[in-house]
């Protein structure tokens, strides 16, 4: 016994110490693992899944949360009761404190044929209401802006997820390889930033195009260096030619790099953006009459309607998914204090364009197959905020949004809060039942959409989210 080998014992914590190395090659193996799987599941499991009724989505966005209240909810019993306590119990979560029910001061009014009631800030749009499908019913679950917005955008407000946009990119694609499928034009840096319009998990060219930011004046929203003045289109193609021989050697002994593949792609999209870039953001080439339609010969409206046009030119060219901001360093629509002032100077910013945009892809027969959506994060609380009575808190239990064009119903109201405009009741649709209904009217199952990352799969609707077919035509 006295020559026998005495086998090696470690303690667990000695076990720990000179195996650290090798735990740190398991993980550095499980992570070069994830990014081949996401590199060869750079392609949707399938295109459209039924019979699309819209083929692009514009969505314009307007960013603080405009109040329902006062601008396509009409709430009769909330005028009666002006001055009043609110009747029923606050949500537990508020944002700020608030005082009792204040009624609108702008009054509304019946339109068209459907006789829908459109506040007096929004007299351009009232035009449009028998093409538009009204959604009173929407309600989210954070009352901060940051975790609203990116509820909104991605369908989470606390975890990093692919946007809308790049959901229905990678979904669907763009219909023109010359043009990016995703364009976000003067976005908003502020709450969540540039993951409101990034890929997430997704890879990175489904990401969103950002044109300008909305701190800026919209004519500073083109695509810089598109045109290049040194270099032959012919000279450009040997060059990629030759960055393609190269990145695909360095491929074929490395094993798929994501990062270097989207790298890759970002190249040849910019070279062939080339090719249709240039014309599709020269203004220059739509009529008098037409920039007059959008309100871009009025200092008023000339910012936000050169960003709506620029939307219909980017549509008819075969973008997917095009996004337009409103929003400033100062106002916004999130108006806590000085409501009059602020909503009357955003609702006039918009308004004509808005309705422009909607008048104009009617005209051109854009319409049927392009879904325009419009809203903000949240609304507006049907009671007041600060001694001034003249300020509207947060407001995610119930809010509006509507849609146009892109096989919703015309003329419609769908869902309703109660007499006042403080909760969803009647027809609740939670934000994911939103994307759920959008990916629905883009041909696409959201429960079917899914990307494997992280050892599951993820959707943008999550676990959540069904379809509101009453509004569909």
């Amino acid at each position: 016994m006295d020559n026998a080998v005495t086998p090696n014992l470690f303690s667990r914590r000695c076990l720990l110490q000179n195996s650290a190395i090798g735990f740190g090659y398991l993980a550095l193996q499980g992570l070069l693992q994830q990014t081949t799987q996401a590199a060869t599941a750079s392609e949707p499991k399938s295109s459209f899944h039924f019979t699309p009724r819209a083929k692009r989505v514009i969505f314009l966005f307007m960013k603080g949360g405009p109040s329902h209240v006062d601008t396509f909810d009409y709430k009769p019993q909330l005028q009666v009761d002006d001055g009043k306590p609110f009747p029923f119990a606050k949500p537990r979560v508020q944002f700020a404190a608030t005082g009792n029910l204040l009624g609108s001061p702008w009054k509304f009014q019946q339109y068209g044929e459907s006789g829908m009631h459109v506040s007096e800030l929004f007299p351009h749009v009232a035009q449009c209401v028998d093409d538009i499908c009204f959604l009173h019913s929407l309600h989210g679950t954070n009352p901060s802006h940051g975790g609203a917005l990116l509820k909104l955008h991605t369908g989470s407000d606390n975890f990093i997820r692919p946007s809308m946009g790049a959901w229905v990119n990678y979904g669907l694609g763009s219909e023109n390889e010359n043009m990016p499928g995703f364009i976000t034009i003067c976005p908003t840096l502020a709450h969540g930033g540039v993951k409101n319009w990034g890929s997430g998990f997704l890879p990175a060219k489904y990401q969103g195009v950002p044109i300008g930011v909305a701190t800026q004046p919209s004519t500073d929203a083109k695509v810089k260096f598109i045109e290049n003045r040194t270099w032959s289109p012919s000279v450009q193609r040997m060059q990629l030619d030759l960055l393609h021989e190269l990145n695909s050697q360095h491929l074929a002994h490395s094993g798929p790099e994501a990062s270097l593949e989207a790298r890759i792609q970002s190249f040849e999209l910019a070279y062939r953006m080339q090719s249709e870039m240039p014309s599709a953001q020269n203004l220059e080439e739509e009529t008098a009459a037409t920039c007059s339609m959008y309100g871009i010969d009025d200092k008023v409206t000339e910012d936000f309607g050169r960003q709506c046009l620029l939307a219909r030119r980017f549509a008819e060219r075969g973008v997917r998914f095009i996004q337009v901001t409103h929003s400033d360093s100062k106002v916004q629509w999130d108006q806590h204090g000085d409501l009059r002032k602020g909503h009357e100077k955003n609702a006039a910013e918009v308004d004509k364009p808005i309705a422009g945009l909607l008048k104009d892809l009617k005209q051109r027969g854009l319409l049927d197959d392009t879904l325009v959506l419009w809203g903000g994060e949240f609304g507006r609380t049907p009671v007041c905020e600060g001694a001034g009575r003249d300020g509207r808190d947060h407001n995610p239990e119930g809010f509006t949004m509507w849609m146009a064009g892109g096989g919703v119903k015309a003329g419609f109201r769908y869902g309703a809060t109660d007499d006042y405009g403080y909760y969803a009741v009647e027809n609740k649709m939670h934000v994911h039942d939103l994307h759920a209904t959008l990916l629905h009217l883009l041909g696409l199952d959201h429960e079917r959409l899914t990307f494997r990352h992280a050892g599951r799969d993820f959707r943008l609707t999550d676990v959540h989210g069904i379809v509101h077919r009453a509004v569909l035509a």
